[in-house]
């Protein structure tokens, strides 16, 4: 199974009752193991989750921190990107180069990398003293 049809099957899962809005995500850890994500939502919107943090928190539980791929799909008229809280958790886990699928149940497809998703984004250094 490719990394998007993981994340087209977990999509079914997804807790959106108020948008309608299911979101699937799936990751690929550097041992090669799929790590599957929704998003969930909750009556009070901003503590929902999005499918991206959720399939990066499988991933660290099962004790991995290297994302090397990333797939999410979305009924949506065209290949929904990441929030930009998502884009620094993919940052976090996963180097600039990591592939990133975008798609949408339709078949549309949009490929970027992490890089691409958060240039300059913050990391550790920037918190270096020395």
């Amino acid at each position: 199974m490719s990394l998007l049809d993981a994340a087209r099957a977990v999509r079914e899962n997804a807790y959106a009752p108020y948008s309608k809005f299911k979101v699937g995500a799936a990751v690929r850890g550097a041992s090669g193991t799929v790590y599957r994500g929704v998003n969930v939502e909750n009556v009070a919107y901003p503590e929902g989750t999005c499918a991206e943090a959720g399939a990066i928190a499988a991933m660290v539980a099962a004790g991995e921190t290297e994302l090397t791929e990333v797939a999410v799909i979305a009924d949506s008229p065209s290949p929904v990107p990441p929030c930009g809280g998502c884009r620094q958790k993919l940052a976090e886990f996963g180097r600039g180069d990591v592939p990133v699928v975008l798609a949408t149940t339709a078949g549309e497809r949009l490929e970027t990398t992490v890089g691409a998703l958060l240039p300059g984004r913050f990391e550790a250094s920037h918190m270096d003293k020395s």
